[in-house]
């Protein structure tokens, strides 16, 4: 497979795991301000800092208000976070590759394309919004259903779900790192909505029903923060997406070092327990973390990447 191919393929899984992620982000946090009383929620600005786009958001807009956060993370173009960037960057790597992906995918990313096109900006009403990203986030998990489902297991499907696994991980570290620092950075002011906002982090990651079963009905911080972290049969938890893309990376040519790079994440992770952390000491693990991530990122990109100008 050609380098150029297969980042293509790498990026287009990335984007399409970016849209649904913030798409439900988004989505929870709208309706957690509807479950807490009025002077105990959380900043609209926490949605972009999850997303790293603080910087970004306040170079576009001097007030921090509802209805500019959602302009700037939903039908913003020119964010790189934003939900309308992430679906025409999706729709452009799906067109240039679609020689090796199903016929269909193409057919939806246009329909979602589209969607988002005419939808986005009816979406000043909460009710509209939620209607808007719940319509959104069953779009991309048909075209990721598509895919998952339909691909030959090659090199294709390979270096896709490398990307897409990346990216979930990346996402799942920064909910970790914001959502749960600004849960511990205001613990005790409204204690009596702790467990309302551990519970809306875990929906966040689509994790409630699977924590429930395995940890039981009481949402306390040490077991959510430990299973978002370290939960090795749970889709959405950073060992797990490690685990899973050690098993993409033995499957390529030359992964020795990448290998041994994921090997030494994987056990660090394995590693890490709550234990009642405060939030500086998870900020310094989350942050690590990260870094380890972005030299995993840019392993994968100079080995398997990177043209030979020979």
């Amino acid at each position: 497979m050609l380098s150029r191919v297969a980042e293509t393929l790498y990026w287009m899984a990335r984007y399409i795991e970016r849209t649904e992620n913030t798409a439900r982000l988004i989505r929870s946090y709208n309706r957690l301000i509807l479950d807490i009383p009025v002077g105990s929620e959380p900043s609209w600005l926490i949605l972009a800092d999850i997303l790293d786009a603080k910087a970004e958001f306040k170079r576009a807009y001097s007030d921090i208000s509802e209805q500019n956060i959602h302009r700037f993370l939903i039908r913003r173009k020119t964010a790189k976070t934003s939900l309308h960037f992430s679906i025409i960057q999706a729709r452009e790597n799906i067109r240039t590759t679609r020689d090796v992906l199903p016929e269909d995918a193409w057919e939806l990313i246009n329909e979602i394309f589209i969607f988002v096109s005419d939808e986005a900006k009816k979406t000043s009403s909460r009710r509209a919004r939620l209607d808007f990203l719940d319509r959104l986030i069953q779009h991309t998990q048909t075209l990721s259903g598509l895919l998952e489902t339909t691909l030959y297991r090659d090199h294709t499907y390979r270096f896709m779900k490398l990307g897409t696994l990346t990216e979930r991980a990346e996402m799942t570290t920064r909910i970790l790192d914001v959502g749960a620092g600004d849960i511990l950075k205001r613990e005790g002011d409204f204690s009596s909505i702790d467990p309302i906002l551990w519970a809306a982090l875990l929906e966040t990651l689509s994790a409630k029903s699977a924590f429930r079963r395995l940890i039981g009905p009481i949402i306390e911080k040490d077991n959510v923060i430990d299973f978002i972290a370290n939960e090795k049969d749970f889709p959405r938890s950073i060992y797990y997406c490690l685990n899973e893309t050690r098993q993409i990376i033995a499957s390529l040519p030359n992964h020795k070092e990448t290998s041994i790079l994921l090997d030494r994440i994987r056990r660090k992770v394995r590693r890490f327990k709550s234990n009642n952390r405060k939030r500086p000491s998870l900020h310094k693990f989350i942050s690590s973390l990260q870094a380890n991530l972005t030299e995993l990122d840019d392993e994968i990109h100079a080995k398997w990447f990177t043209r030979n100008t020979d």
